[in-house]
């Protein structure tokens, strides 16, 4: 389903009437968390209102997208409305002239093709670079007016180790993430005067179905059994031996989302267990 801006205003005047009475030191913030249906997505959306601001959950995945929302709902019956909103992100001629009234955005939605550079279709290198860096410039872009005229934003970029650090068979998922440091950072010193934080965290393998999926991927090509694959090949360059917890990541993004970070901008923030350390 493409952006249906009307009807995200609608459930955007709701989302602020509930926010009203909502408790915490987000109260009152309006939050667009892209990829919320599972993983890294669901977790910051759950920290995000646990903290009281009124989240909107997008995802092209309308099923999953509304398990979140109502679990969101009955986990935090006092929390702000959660609503989802059924997009597809890469349909960006939807966002090319959209204004979206936000407050804090998390750049979150990604995917992931693993292949030799030799082997690697063209058109999927095209379908993860607009999805995780064309997609991040056009929500950017769409809601920092709004952010302007307010004199307060956050945006959050759910980057990776691998917007740091390269690693072989990654090609389009190492350049969106490398070049949405560069384009995060751009946002930080424009926004800056506005009062517009921008900022990337950077975990390294994280407990999701995104890096479940690449466990064959990654068997099969380093010839391992897929039961060595996390030894093996996922962990070896950090100095924690476990994969990273959403809620990890989640804690904090609602940190950077916080007043407490308002002097944290343009920075990296590695969650990786001390793989970008070597």
């Amino acid at each position: 389903m493409s952006l249906d801006a009307t009807a995200l205003h609608g459930k955007r005047e709701r989302q602020t009437e509930s926010a009203e009475s909502a408790a915490g030191p987000l109260a009152g913030r309006r939050v667009l968390v892209t990829g919320a249906a599972s993983g890294i997505g669901a977790a910051i959306a759950r920290a995000l209102a646990a903290r009281g601001a009124a989240v909107t959950l997008a995802d092209r995945d309308a099923p999953a997208l509304e398990s979140v929302a109502a679990l969101l709902a009955e986990e935090l019956p006092d929390a702000a409305a959660a609503v989802p909103w059924v997009v597809d992100l890469l349909d960006t001629g939807a966002l090319s002239n959209e204004r979206l009234d936000f407050d804090i955005l998390v750049n979150n939605a990604g995917i992931q093709k693993i292949a030799p550079i030799e082997e690697f279709d063209p058109a999927d290198f095209r379908r993860i670079l607009t999805l995780m860096l064309e997609v991040p410039f056009l929500l950017t872009r769409a809601v920092l007016p709004g952010m302007y005229e307010r004199g307060f934003g956050r945006i959050i970029n759910v980057s990776s180790v691998h917007g740091l650090r390269a690693s072989p068979y990654k090609a389009a998922y190492v350049s969106a993430k490398h070049g949405l440091e560069g384009f995060s950072k751009v946002t930080a010193l424009e926004g800056g005067p506005h009062g517009v934080t921008s900022n990337c965290i950077n975990p390294g393998y994280v407990r999701t179905p995104l890096v479940e999926r690449q466990i064959a991927d990654q068997a099969r090509l380093h010839g391992i059994p897929e039961a060595e694959v996390l030894s093996r090949v996922m962990l070896t360059e950090s100095a924690i031996k476990r994969l990273v917890e959403p809620e990890e990541v989640a804690a904090l993004a609602a940190w950077l989302a916080s007043d407490d970070a308002g002097m944290v901008t343009g920075a990296s923030h590695a969650m990786d267990g001390g793989w970008s350390a070597r």
